[in-house]
């Protein structure tokens, strides 16, 4: 990766995690789930509202580092407004870019790709994947009288 690539990327997390974006509580979520990673300390709730299959409406609350606030922020701009099925398909592509196993799939992830980095650090994956294994287990949990769900990544 080029320094200015690099530069823009680090630029990108650092803008999510100083002004998240969708950062509230959403009173009328269709579902949500708590994440935490007990490791880092990193804990967030991600609210979902669904209409049918449509994710009408996401947010987020909580607290953690950088990657784990710019993340979430990230994810929810990101599938805002697309089905379950395109936001299931959206965590696999990201989850592949950042644990390292699928880095073909980073360019596919638009602004997401600038979390790509974290697959060099194994410690940060867990850091930014937590909202986003958090979404997944709302959308399943969702399925079951929308319950909460909570996720634990350690």
């Amino acid at each position: 990766m080029s320094a200015e690539l690099d530069e823009l990327y680090q630029s990108i997390i650092l803008d999510h995690n100083r002004r998240p974006r969708n950062f509230r509580v959403m009173d009328d979520a269709s579902a949500h789930a708590e994440g935490k990673n007990p490791l880092c300390g990193d804990q967030l709730t991600i609210w979902l509202k669904l209409d049918g299959e449509l994710i009408s409406d996401v947010s987020f609350q909580g607290s953690g580092c950088a990657i784990s606030k710019a993340s979430a922020s990230l994810m929810t701009a990101a599938i805002k407004g697309k089905s379950r099925g395109e936001a299931e398909q959206l965590f696999t592509k990201f989850h592949g870019v950042v644990t390292g196993t699928h880095p073909e799939d980073a360019e596919a992830l638009g602004s997401l790709k600038a979390l790509g980095g974290v697959s060099r650090f194994p410690l940060r994956v867990k850091c930014a994947s937590l909202a986003w294994h958090a979404m997944h287990a709302a959308l399943v949990q969702n399925d079951v009288a929308g319950s909460t769900a909570p996720v634990t990544t350690e």
